[in-house]
């Protein structure tokens, strides 16, 4: 069900799971929309205090709560108020986000939070979109919460069918993915060593990307991909890798450039690098990460670890 009246209705129940490409309903984080003005949209969503997967940090939501409701916020607008066809794919090119720390703070109620959403750049073919930025503005009961920055790709099934092959078989592709390599023993995932996306390997800051099938949230319904959310997290848990500060942290910033698909058939490689040292004046740990898969550039990242 979905909301095209008042922009302050909200919905005792989520958006329809599809126009997400979500399975699992309990995955579903938006309750409704509604248009504002020329590409111009507020979609209303709510949190949950706590989620298995996007675990609370000291006392405060997530910030990949946030992206993985931003990423459901792409499919939702472009089905309902683009009229995108379902079966038409959505490419993320570029995603960047930056959190104010103290709106994230777990309450006593589920959070309900506003995404206020412009759509710019939009380009179409044969009448339905076939890219588009967004800029998201979040608030959280009139305060500030987030903004964010992205920009993807809308393909026909034969359109990505013709740029995806041989992968484009995904029932396939996705029953011939290899069983996972080991996993780390993470300090941001202590209670659960199947959510930890990286392998450890010789080299210092280099991990091999742990890619998991099974897990229950990164792949609800089978895909030809690593999904961008796995990526994300990747990039999260190699800030935690080479990071000394063994306090609680939450990734603060995110700037990410998806340069290809990360496959299934090859490993992917991951290195970080630090940028600079939190002090007493400057609590967050800023780091690069590169990604190589078959000797190609995948994905880089600039992001920040907030010290709490």
């Amino acid at each position: 069900m979905l909301a095209t009246g008042r922009p302050d209705l909200r919905f005792t129940t989520t958006v329809a799971r599809e126009y997400v490409h979500r399975v699992a309903l309990s995955e579903v984080f938006l309750t409704g929309w509604s248009r504002t003005g020329l590409d111009k949209f507020t979609v209303q969503t709510q949190w949950p205090r706590s989620h298995s997967f996007y675990a609370p940090i000291n006392g405060m939501h997530d910030p990949l709560l946030l992206c993985e409701t931003i990423r459901q916020t792409f499919p939702l607008l472009c089905h309902a108020a683009y009229e995108m066809p379902f079966g038409h794919q959505l490419s993320w090119s570029a995603f960047r986000y930056t959190i104010n720390p103290q709106a994230m703070r777990i309450e006593r109620a589920p959070a309900e939070v506003d995404l206020h959403v412009s759509c710019s750049d939009i380009r179409y073919q044969r009448g339905t979109p076939s890219s588009m930025s967004m800029r998201i503005e979040a608030t959280r009961d009139g305060t500030w919460l987030a903004v964010a920055n992205t920009r993807f790709e809308c393909m026909s099934p034969k359109v990505y069918q013709r740029l995806r092959s041989p992968y484009s078989d995904t029932a396939r592709v996705f029953a011939a993915a290899p069983t996972p390599v080991p996993s780390l023993a993470l300090p941001g995932r202590p209670r659960n060593r199947d959510d930890v996306v990286l392998s450890p390997t010789q080299d210092e800051g280099r991990f091999q990307l742990r890619v998991d099938t099974s897990h229950p949230v990164l792949f609800d319904h089978a895909v030809d991909h690593v999904p961008g959310m796995l990526l994300l997290e990747a990039v999260r848990q190699a800030g935690h890798l080479i990071t000394p500060d063994d306090s609680a942290m939450m990734p603060s910033t995110m700037d990410v450039t998806f340069h290809r698909y990360v496959e299934f058939d090859a490993p992917t490689w991951v290195t970080a690098t630090p940028l600079s040292v939190a002090t007493l004046q400057h609590d967050t740990h800023s780091y690069a990460v590169k990604a190589h898969q078959n000797n190609a550039l995948a994905f880089t990242a600039t992001a920040g670890l907030l010290s709490l």
